[in-house]
């Protein structure tokens, strides 16, 4: 797939911690590496929570798909910190349109660098993803989570979420989110 143009439109600064100013910005198919060292650098818990207990490792080629995004049907933001002279990848939020004609509903994944986690930046990429979603007239937006990540199922309630148990799978919960309410 080629990558279509990248909505720099969006990006955005925030100082979350003194002396880091954290940008948000569409995750690019040139951040291969910093995808790959981000994927890497996760812990267990962490990548157990984000894959839904599957598999512990991702290949070049998944990172590669990772990182060649269709921004005419779906959205991949990147949070990235500078530094010293490198930009590092420390959280990503993402939603991939279902298959349908026009705007449809998207499901949505979101992991933060285990250094990073509970400082409110999964929540503003959350937000930004969601105004991004409902600003392309998509209906709803939904995940799924482990029943066991009580952080991620806290945040979604606190972000407007209905969340309930999956019905085919008893371990894992549904965050949904009708992007047509205010």
């Amino acid at each position: 797939m080629s990558e279509t143009p990248v909505p720099e439109d969006i990006a955005e600064s925030w100082q979350v911690i003194h002396g880091y100013s954290i940008s948000v910005r569409p995750l690019r198919r040139a951040d291969l590496d910093i995808e790959s060292a981000f994927v890497e650098g996760l812990s267990r818990e962490s990548r157990y929570n984000r894959l839904l207990g599957g598999s512990m490792t991702l290949s070049r080629r998944h990172i590669e798909q990772l990182t060649t995004i269709d921004y005419s049907r779906d959205m991949a933001l990147a949070a990235v910190v500078m530094t010293e002279d490198s930009e590092v990848l420390i959280g990503v939020a993402r939603y991939v349109q279902e298959a349908s004609a026009g705007p449809g509903p998207c499901e949505f994944a979101i992991v933060i660098a285990d250094a990073w986690q509970g400082r409110g930046i999964g929540a503003h990429l959350m937000r930004k993803l969601i105004a991004v979603a409902r600003s392309r007239g998509l209906p709803a937006m939904y995940g799924e989570i482990l029943a066991t990540n009580s952080g991620m199922l806290m945040m979604m309630k606190r972000l407007g979420f209905r969340t309930a148990r999956h019905p085919g799978d008893a371990t894992v919960n549904r965050a949904t989110l009708d992007l047509s309410a205010p």
